[in-house]
């Protein structure tokens, strides 16, 4: 046994040490990205994201003071399908992770059992036993340990997916309530244009009746009523298929849900994302913490290919009892034992195990693409949210500035008109202009608040001292 004993051990440190390198060093994905956005005047070098997962993201909507988006994105929550299908696949890669960790651990089983035995009736026999088993499998050569670590990734990458549907349900549910909104305040403005062409069809009629003015001015006039209560009509269409959208978002079905009508006021109080965005925030993104711990499973699962090349050892062991009769069945003398160790070692598999490593290398391949192409597009997330806000500041103030000249104008072109110092048509085309530009302000105005929760969503959900105006 000695001898065997010292021409095995070599043999053993051997393949142990060659066993040390089956779980390749997981190297960051190689990436040329910027020190700073293009749209900020950030600082701070990108690095490779540290998965903070665990931290608070906050309540990011809080910001926007308004308590019916509060409760909209709290009632969301609780009643998503979509989120309960994430977290029912969170609970199933942690139940996964579960049966990876008991594949470590040591086996014990019990049995207790009768059996008879006899041919034709002729010297048939009662035989008791019970038995005590145990197994445990040394893991020589990390293979159990490296399935462990891909199922615990696994399992975490579950846990960021579940947080990237939850932010993109928060950030889905507050876009879809601001474009509600609106278009409610988009409504109101067509309400006030279906009034001021009703007043001028009751103006147009009298001057008319009076022999003032002749039925072109008053057939235009009504053509202009008409088409404002059509536009209006058609509008309400779309406000109908958002308030479904969020019905959806809701967890309730469609014909349950209806939405009061509240215009998205003029003052409405926007959170000031700050400018010089780090890179660092990019680390809470969900997408991108998923994608890491993607990297990280496929990884641990090139070890597990590679120990399959590698001998197994087994060891196993039991304890019992064999009697005649039940009142024997447990006496010192009925017992027995076996101890045993049994080492397998793969010869020909037809190049399963060198097909199964190649096959575990281009997952990896293809997830540290994809978590290459996840950080690409972050911040290209980012950059977009960040000059939209930009653009959108300077296309507000314009606009802005056109609504007092328009409707400057519109109330100049009244008073001619009603004066005899100009046409009806000038006057059409003044308070055209002046609708226009009111629905283009209520247009920015949405855009706007759906911008910042867009960038919101792509820092991850959340951002630290944050400035209201």
């Amino acid at each position: 046994m000695n001898r065997i004993a010292q021409r095995v051990a070599p043999l053993l440190a051997a393949l142990l040490l060659v066993a040390c390198s089956t779980v390749p060093v997981l190297k960051p994905a190689p990436l040329e990205m910027p020190a700073a956005y293009k749209e900020a005047a950030a600082s701070g070098v990108w690095q490779l994201a540290a998965p903070a997962d665990a931290q608070q993201r906050g309540q990011w909507w809080l910001a926007f003071k308004d308590p019916a988006l509060t409760a909209l994105i709290d009632e969301a929550t609780r009643a998503n399908a979509s989120l309960a299908v994430a977290a029912a696949r969170v609970k199933q890669a942690r139940a996964l992770a579960g049966l990876s960790e008991s594949e470590r651990s040591l086996q014990l089983g019990a049995g207790l059992g009768a059996r008879r035995t006899g041919a034709d009736g002729v010297n048939a026999a009662t035989q008791y036993q019970a038995r005590l088993s145990a197994s445990y499998e040394v893991d020589l050569f990390g293979g159990v340990g490296a399935n462990v670590s891909a199922s615990r990734a696994d399992a975490a990458a579950s846990t960021a997916k579940y947080h990237s549907v939850l932010l993109s349900l928060q950030a889905d549910v507050a876009q879809t309530y601001f474009r509600l909104r609106a278009t409610d305040a988009e409504l109101e403005t067509l309400a006030r244009s279906v009034d001021l062409r009703t007043q001028g069809v009751k103006v147009n009629q009298s001057r008319f009746d009076n022999g003032d003015i002749g039925e072109f001015d008053l057939a235009r006039a009504k053509t202009e009523l008409a088409n404002a209560r059509a536009e209006a009509i058609g509008l309400q269409r779309q406000r109908v298929q958002t308030e479904h959208a969020l019905a959806v978002l809701l967890g309730k079905p469609a014909a349950m849900f209806s939405a009061a009508a509240g215009p998205l006021p003029e003052t409405l109080t926007l959170p000031l994302i700050p400018a010089g965005v780090p890179s660092l925030l990019l680390q809470r993104r969900p997408d991108i913490v998923a994608a890491q711990r993607a990297m990280v499973a496929s990884n641990a699962r090139i070890g597990v290919a590679k120990a399959a090349r590698f001998p197994s050892l087994m060891l196993d062991g039991g304890l019992g009892t064999d009697a005649a009769s039940a009142s024997n069945l447990f006496k010192w003398n009925a017992h027995s034992w076996v101890l045993g160790a049994v080492m397998s070692l793969p010869i020909l598999d037809g190049g399963r195990n060198k097909a199964n490593i190649a096959r575990s290398e281009a997952v990896l391949e293809e997830s540290v693409a994809a978590y290459r192409q996840n950080v690409l597009v972050a911040f290209a997330e980012v950059e977009d949210n960040l000059a939209g806000l930009r653009i959108l500041a300077g296309q507000a103030e314009q606009v802005d500035a056109a609504v007092v000249s328009a409707r400057r104008s519109a109330d100049l072109a009244q008073k001619l008109y009603r004066a005899g110092r100009s046409s009806y048509l000038d006057l059409l085309d003044a308070q055209r202009n002046l609708a226009a530009v009111e629905r283009s302000e209520v247009l920015l105005r949405g855009d706007r608040a759906v911008t910042t929760v867009a960038l919101i969503r792509s820092l991850g959900g959340g951002w630290d001292q944050v400035a209201l105006k």
